[in-house]
């Protein structure tokens, strides 16, 4: 399974970050999620801080593109496989970095990916 960080998580059920988390843990992922406020979403802890993570998967992003410049470094220096730009995520210079230190990347969402076995 793949080990997803989920950036922008939050423990308000309105949101999708929320339903995304709970539908990757219940697809077998493991879930980093981390976001602005602690709190807690499908039984973990949300981190509101840049914990070191080994092994990501993936990042899927849920943090529009004008939040997203102050996480670049966090993000790339993490090395995952592939980054998700979520509905309204969408941004072409982290995109094109990424891609520059061979990070593919999807303008996809991660709902639907998991729903049609995308993922």
């Amino acid at each position: 399974m793949k080990k997803t960080l989920v950036l922008g998580a939050t423990d308000n059920p309105a949101r999708y970050a929320y339903r995304a988390i709970h539908q990757l843990k219940q697809h077998g992922h493991e879930v980093v999620p981390v976001g602005i406020r602690k709190g807690q979403v499908a039984g973990l802890d949300i981190r509101n801080d840049r914990p070191a993570a080994e092994g990501v998967d993936t990042v899927t992003l849920y943090v529009g593109p004008q939040n997203q410049p102050g996480w670049y470094d966090y993000i790339l220096d993490l090395h995952p496989k592939r980054i998700i730009f979520n509905p309204g995520t969408e941004n072409p210079e982290l995109e094109k970095l990424a891609q520059q230190r061979g990070i593919e990347t999807e303008e996809a969402c991660t709902l639907v990916m998991l729903s049609v076995g995308q993922y």
